[in-house]
């Protein structure tokens, strides 16, 4: 093979292994350890995420794309929630903690909120600002994609079953 093909070849193989679940001899960024806090004041801490499928969500209650999102973030939640997948939504540290409460209660997110406060948790997922932001999580705790705006959903479906799958 022509050495001028190679890099490109690469290049492929690496932008596609990006978007799959795992291919062997590429390693993902590890997701961050964090802790947090659950808007019924439980403590939780990422390292509770071993061995699940995670979704965590950055949004905001003024970000019309996020509260646009949020009903086909539910039903993804509630679609693969039996299966070992689990979703978390994270309200950015500008967000009156006041409205996130009240968005979780009339929406009755069936997932953990938590409120970043101190700006901490965006901090250490690569100081994540623009919302929503969101990052898929496999069972071994790397980063598989993050998405900046909307998901394409039937995308983000077809990931999660092949993360699920993984053993």
């Amino acid at each position: 093979m022509p050495a001028s093909t190679l890099p490109r070849r690469l290049l492929l193989v690496a932008a596609l292994c990006t978007g799959l679940a795992a291919c062997d001899g590429i390693s993902l960024e590890r997701a961050p350890a964090v802790d947090y806090v659950l808007l019924d004041g439980a403590q939780a801490a990422s390292s509770q995420w071993a061995g699940k499928v995670m979704l965590v969500n950055f949004w905001a209650t003024s970000c019309a794309t996020c509260v646009k999102e949020m009903p086909q973030i539910v039903a993804t939640h509630e679609k693969f929630k039996a299966r070992g997948f689990d979703t978390l939504a994270v309200a950015m540290s500008y967000d009156p903690p006041a409205f996130v409460a009240r968005f979780a209660e009339t929406r009755k997110l069936p997932f953990g909120v938590a409120i970043d406060n101190t700006g901490v948790v965006a901090d250490r997922f690569g100081k994540v600002a623009m919302t929503p932001t969101t990052f898929l999580i496999n069972k071994r705790g790397e980063i598989v994609k993050r998405y900046v705006g909307e998901p394409d959903f039937p995308a983000l479906h077809k990931l999660i079953e092949q993360l699920i799958a993984e053993g």
